[in-house]
């Protein structure tokens, strides 16, 4: 099955998502016997139903205009990232400076491969993480695998 580019889409959307008062953050589309475009919303606050359900109204018809399948069904759904969603854009590490953080590697780094700590700067090649009151680490993103908010059960 042809498909535009999702970097079109996503463009397409992003006015969109804004006058929903979400930003439209990826856009997925999975091939198969069920084809499906997904497009993963975010906004301060967390998303919720009720706000997918608003901007799955939203784009539905302007998506039929821009026919990104070319003509060929698929399944539409907008999502949340979720919780443990990893940070992919420079606004997804600036809204998190300050805030607990696990970190996932490629290679071990002072022995180890998974890091927790309170992300401090984050730059176009590094984040620097405070591992412990004596240790803070700067860490190049190419070296990480993933990193996120980190999740505890309280």
């Amino acid at each position: 099955m042809k498909i535009k580019p999702v970097e079109e889409i996503k463009d397409f959307l992003t006015p969109i998502g804004e006058a929903v008062g979400v930003e439209v953050v990826e856009v997925e589309f999975k091939q198969g016997k069920n084809p499906s475009l997904t497009v993963y919303i975010d906004r301060d606050g967390g998303i919720d139903l009720d706000i997918c359900e608003k901007f799955h109204r939203a784009i539905d018809e302007p998506l039929d205009v821009l026919d990104p399948t070319f003509g060929e069904p698929y399944t539409l759904n907008c999502s949340s990232l979720g919780l443990d969603r990893p940070f992919k854009t420079a606004k997804d590490f600036e809204k998190n400076i300050g805030n607990e953080v696990e970190v996932k590697l490629y290679a071990p780094i002072k022995g180890k491969k998974y890091y927790e700590g309170i992300l401090v700067d984050a730059h176009d090649t590094n984040v620097v993480i405070k591992v412990d009151d004596k240790t803070t680490l700067s860490i190049e993103k190419s070296a990480i695998v993933k990193i996120n908010k980190l999740i505890t059960l309280d």
